[in-house]
């Protein structure tokens, strides 16, 4: 039946039409809600590439994961910021590291927070790269050692969930062998399976001071031209026990997302990474769009290519906006 039988704009008449026949709906649930934890800060210290966006003290990253919660989002990633960096990235396997010493504030002060943890060297390492650097390139296996260690230790402090995002090969199955020789058999791994070299990590790479110091992360992130390799990436990961599989970046990719929704039945998350976070903001500074429309829309377009799991800088204020 065509027109004029036939006129799909009856049930866009009205926002109570339009809320009702709604094939894809946002819901605080579906976040997760990056943290940035220093141990080289007292004080929130803004972010100048991210608007809205600070690196945090312990204290505060606590109360921050409160407020997110209390929000209805159901849980935080953690990236931390250490003292001291070197070149096999050792403070991300203390005791008293800065993540491990957030994990366990954060769930003494609320037990149900869902705590994910950034398993990965960048953060630590004095040359800004993903792994153990053997000449002038990652060395995939020793990496993986360090990986393995790293991820036992967020969990023995608490962690809910790992989440490997250096894409060296093989990370996944070792994290998971680790985890289970340690008897912490419950923990999921959420693996950064499809994580493409991408230009729009760089306001995140300056929060984190993670920038590599000498060559670039192409031999070991995605290649952007590339969709049948990721899906090859994701099912080696889900082979080797990953729980719950990430596509990163997200809007630039959400073909990709799309892709992997149809292909696989474990849950899929998607990463609103920094840079598109900030595009967002400083479209708002510049009255080029209205920063609220043009946030939900994109948080929509992820979970509408399939996404089960946004993680988000948006995160809260998405919440507040969505009641």
């Amino acid at each position: 039946m065509g027109f004029p039988q036939s006129r799909p704009r009856r049930l866009r008449k009205t926002e109570a039409f339009r809320r009702l026949v709604a094939e894809t709906k946002l819901h605080p649930s579906d976040f997760i809600y990056p943290l940035f934890v220093s141990e080289t800060i007292d004080k929130p210290t803004p972010i100048k590439s991210m608007p809205g966006v600070s690196n945090l003290p312990l204290k505060e990253a606590v109360n921050e994961a409160e407020r997110a919660f209390k929000l209805g989002i159901p849980g935080v990633i953690l990236f931390g910021t250490p003292s001291h960096k070197d070149a096999t990235g050792s403070a991300s396997l203390k005791k008293d590291g800065i993540i491990q010493k957030a994990i366990k504030a954060i769930k003494d002060k609320n037990s149900d927070i869902l705590v994910i943890t950034d398993v990965c060297l960048c953060e630590y390492t004095d040359h800004g790269h993903c792994g153990i650097i053997r000449g002038k390139d990652v060395d995939n296996d020793e990496t993986l050692k360090v990986l393995a260690e790293q991820a036992v230790s967020h969990a023995e402090a608490g962690a809910d969930m790992v989440a490997p995002s250096d894409m060296m090969d093989g990370r996944v199955g070792a994290i998971r062998a680790a985890l289970d020789r340690k008897g912490m058999t419950d923990i999921p791994i959420m693996a950064y399976s499809a994580k493409y070299c991408s230009a729009f990590y760089g306001p995140f790479r300056d929060a984190v001071d993670s920038a590599p110091r000498f060559g670039d992360r192409k031999t070991y992130q995605m290649d952007p031209p590339n969709s049948r390799e990721a899906m090859k990436e994701i099912a080696l990961d889900i082979e080797e026990g990953a729980d719950i599989v990430m596509v990163k970046p997200a809007l630039a990719y959400l073909d990709i997302i799309a892709e992997a929704r149809d292909s696989f039945d474990v849950p899929i998350a998607a990463y609103n990474v920094s840079g598109e976070y900030s595009m967002v903001k400083m479209a708002g500074e510049q009255k080029l769009a209205d920063p609220k429309r043009l946030t939900l829309e994109i948080l929509t377009s992820i979970k509408r290519a399939g996404a089960d799991i946004i993680i988000s800088y948006h995160a809260p204020e998405a919440a507040e906006w969505l009641g």
